[in-house]
């Protein structure tokens, strides 16, 4: 597995990098946008792989995806990947005005409307044919060309996972993931949708975020941390499935009504030590380095988002939890 984590900033991220990060990722909200962050990781970076980790895939028309990687691709060729997310229902519908209705199906087609566009010869016209997006793009300049830029969609249940193996070249894992999500649910669902593929590689590609907090000063604000993160993501209704896969569902319920009254003390106390040790990365540099050698089968098998909370946790100390998880580098060799 690379090691990998969110872009922390041009300082930390030049640091990552020398300590020997493999690859940067950049996700997008109201506050930031997932190209112009991936812009800002290849000016300053030299060989990591880089790439949105998701983009709002609705966000934009493939045309304005594939335009944007092409753009990026002139400085950082063969570094590049794109990861796209359905995004949640009502940002589709009340913050991006899109169709928020049937966003798997859709979310196919996004993929092959980005590949007409990235895999285009010269002189050829762009074309694709679909219920959601229609091409025929006849471009006379000599601009195009084809790039082989991986896509991979941000999977959580079954249905995308299977999505994602029929139509990209992979999945995005969630900071929520536990080996059993991987191996019982999204592994055999991605193998499911690549069934029949003629073009498929010898493997689907598998990137995943990792909640991660060390802090040798003080692990307790650490795990504190890590704990109200996961609450914060388990309010979530789509992770049901996840949460009765796991039988987590009291906890969960307690920390719903903990967040609907604005309690986050309540939120943190409610994540069990089960669901700490099977999600997050934190503590002590030891203690991360023992989770991980024992959670070997349970990581992405290709690049590991090693990445800080966010949930009510300010940009200098997630700074410093970026810069505290370079000592887990190494600590999960590539290949495992």
């Amino acid at each position: 597995m690379r090691f990998g984590m969110p872009w922390p900033g041009r300082d930390v991220g030049r640091e990552a990098e020398q300590a020997g990060v493999g690859a940067f990722c950049a996700g997008e909200f109201a506050d930031h946008d997932a190209y112009l962050t991936v812009a800002d990781i290849v000016a300053n970076t030299e060989h990591a792989l880089a790439g949105p980790a998701i983009a709002y895939a609705f966000a934009r028309t493939p045309y304005a995806h594939a335009t944007a990687l092409r753009h990026l691709h002139a400085q950082a060729p063969g570094r590049l990947f794109l990861g796209l997310g359905s995004a949640a229902f009502r940002i589709n519908r009340d913050w991006l005005g899109v169709p928020p209705e049937r966003p798997v199906n859709r979310i196919a087609e996004t993929v092959g409307a980005v590949r007409a566009w990235l895999h285009a010869e010269n002189g050829e016209k762009v074309q694709y044919s679909g219920e959601f997006y229609a091409l025929d793009a006849d471009v006379r300049a000599p601009v195009l060309g084809r790039l082989d830029i991986p896509v991979l969609l941000a999977a959580f249940n079954t249905r995308m996972a299977t999505t994602a193996g029929r139509t990209a070249d992979g999945v995005i894992g969630h900071g929520l993931f536990t080996g059993s999500w991987w191996n019982d649910v999204v592994r055999p669902s991605v193998e499911r949708g690549a069934t029949g593929r003629d073009h498929i590689d010898a493997h689907s590609l598998e990137h995943g975020w990792i909640i991660t907090a060390i802090d040798d000063a003080a692990p307790e604000r650490a795990i504190a941390d890590a704990r109200r993160m996961i609450a914060f993501y388990l309010t979530v209704k789509t992770y049901d499935p996840f949460v009765a896969h796991h039988g987590w569902e009291e906890p969960v319920a307690r920390l719903r009504a903990a967040f609907r009254a604005g309690d986050t003390d309540g939120m943190e106390r409610a994540v069990t030590d089960e669901m700490l040790t099977e999600i997050a990365v934190c503590g002590t540099t030891a203690e991360a380095k023992d989770t991980l050698a024992r959670r070997v089968g349970s990581l992405p098998r290709d690049v590991g988002y090693f990445a800080p909370p966010s949930f009510m946790v300010s940009r200098r100390r997630r700074a410093a939890y970026a810069q505290a998880s370079l000592a887990l580098i190494g600590a999960v060799p590539e290949g495992a």
